[in-house]
């Protein structure tokens, strides 16, 4: 059975779990406080953006997640809307289950009338197999750099 992909927008009773998942896999103490904000402000936000998805076993189990967000701290900022903080827990990895997050944030960005999706990493290899081409290099605001990436929609 293949896990399932909630909105946490569309079913703000698992915002915590959401919140909590995404604060232990991606953020320092120092930005806990970002993932807590944006996840509980998607619920009731007017626009298409923010969206946090959870992947979800039988059992409800958290797999992964990612977000669809305005901008995903870095400096192009005339580009819109980004995928960001994807993420399979380890033990779950080689199912393939990226692809199902990846999908999802394509037809919702999609469904919102965006014509492209864009992300930043330095993975190499890994988004290009779902259609993502390199365009540039974005900066971050902690000094850091990233390959910036886009898929058309």
């Amino acid at each position: 059975m293949l896990p399932r992909i909630i909105s946490v927008r569309k079913n703000p009773e698992h915002a915590p779990r959401a919140i909590a998942w995404f604060q232990k896999t991606w953020a320092s103490p120092a930005s806990a406080p970002v993932y807590q904000d944006c996840i509980t402000h998607c619920v009731t936000a007017p626009g298409p953006l923010p969206q946090w998805y959870l992947l979800l076993d039988a059992e409800g189990r958290i797999l992964g997640g990612a977000g669809l967000v305005p901008n995903d701290f870095i400096s192009r900022m005339d580009l819109w809307p980004w995928l960001c903080a994807l993420f399979i827990e380890p033990e779950h990895r080689g199912h393939a289950y990226g692809s199902l997050l990846i999908e999802r944030v394509c037809q919702d960005a999609r469904a919102a009338g965006f014509e492209n999706l864009y992300l930043a990493s330095d993975h190499v290899g890994y988004y290009e197999r779902y259609g993502f081409q390199r365009i540039a290099t974005g900066y971050h605001p902690w000094g850091e750099s990233s390959g910036i990436f886009q898929v058309g929609l």
